[in-house]
């Protein structure tokens, strides 16, 4: 024993490398499934939501490295944080277009057109009080308004608030718990039919803005992937959302995923851009923000699942994030500025 105590002791380098290898190990997988273009499990979905707070807790690898002297551990502790802190540090900046470039023009031209203020709302199950969200809808001006987990009643007391009064125009697709929908605007509005899956009716229409051309906005919806039987209706509705391209488009909801999702990643890789991430605001958590007896009472740290993604024609002039009383979510707030309507 004393022989094999010795043998150990007189070579560092073998316990040295089993504190740094088994540090850096974890957060290299972790990126290395955040970078793959797909989602590879169930499971996966569930955990890449907070990649931003293990990006943070990355750094412990390369110091552990530094600490027990390990060059190798060291270099690739400094890649894996560096390569999480790419994905995720982007949010918190603002998000210019680059100089001279196409998305620039585009911008010059959206400066011309008229305004657009979209607010989006989870109500759970309709919970949230209806005169509560109308004062929010008066006091931020809002010309759009798009809302999930809109139950019949919930309607019914948002319309009796006044809601119709501020947006009279609707495509209301209320239904029991979480597959209701709605789409209210200040506009004209011309309902569309997207495809449904596990009956969710996202609401969705053409929004006939003044001073632009016609606005196709969606209010984004798809099944929460808290279980393995909702996996496919989560995948699929995020997968069937049009991409940009023809009428500027917005997709404003609940998108039950974050931009670490691939699913999401797509829909920017297409040319969406996310509001909140184009203001500096892409880590504001959205949810939850209320203890769950889903999670056995443990608190989960706020993730971004509310998304309002705006067609590369638009421009961002602001974002926010609001509390309502009764619901989960935080409401989601973007000031955008429309491509100007092209004269024949």
């Amino acid at each position: 024993m004393a022989r094999l105590t010795a043998g150990w002791v007189g070579r560092p380098g073998i316990w040295r490398g089993l504190l740094a290898w088994p540090a850096v190990a974890p957060f290299g997988l972790w990126a290395l499934l955040r970078l793959f273009p797909g989602d590879v499990h169930f499971r996966w979905v569930q955990l890449v939501a907070f990649t931003p707070y293990v990006a943070l807790a990355s750094v412990v690898a390369p110091l552990v490295a530094l600490l027990v002297r390990r060059p190798a551990a060291l270099v690739a502790g400094l890649a894996v944080t560096t390569t999480l802190a790419a994905c995720v540090l982007p949010r918190a900046l603002s998000d210019p277009f680059p100089h001279g470039s196409a998305g620039a023009r585009a911008r010059a031209a959206g400066a011309a057109g008229p305004a657009l203020r979209v607010l989006s709302a989870n109500l759970l199950h309709g919970s949230v009080p209806p005169a509560v969200l109308v004062d929010l809808v008066r006091r931020l001006r809002a010309d759009v308004l798009t809302l999930q987990e809109l139950t019949p009643e919930a309607s019914a007391g948002l319309r009796a608030a006044g809601l119709t009064a501020l947006l009279p125009y609707a495509d209301d697709r209320a239904q029991e718990r979480s597959s209701g929908s709605g789409l209210f605007t200040r506009f004209p509005l011309r309902p569309e039919e997207l495809t449904a899956f596990d009956g969710r009716r996202q609401a969705a229409g053409i929004v006939e803005v003044p001073g632009a051309g016609p606005v196709a906005v969606v209010s984004v919806h798809p099944c929460a992937p808290r279980y393995s039987f909702r996996f496919k209706c989560w995948s699929k509705t995020l997968a069937s959302l049009p991409g940009p391209g023809g009428s500027v488009r917005i997709l404003s909801g609940d998108f039950n995923a974050t931009l670490d999702h691939a699913r999401v990643r797509r829909l920017l890789d297409a040319g969406y851009r996310d509001a909140a991430d184009a203001t500096g605001n892409g880590l504001a958590g959205t949810w939850p923000y209320r203890r769950s007896s889903d999670f056995g009472g443990l608190p989960v740290p706020p993730v971004t699942l509310d998304h309002i993604l705006v067609d590369p024609r638009v421009a961002v002039r602001a974002f926010g994030v609001h509390r309502l009383p009764a619901t989960d979510h935080r409401a989601i707030f973007a000031e955008l500025v429309l491509p100007a309507a092209s004269r024949a």
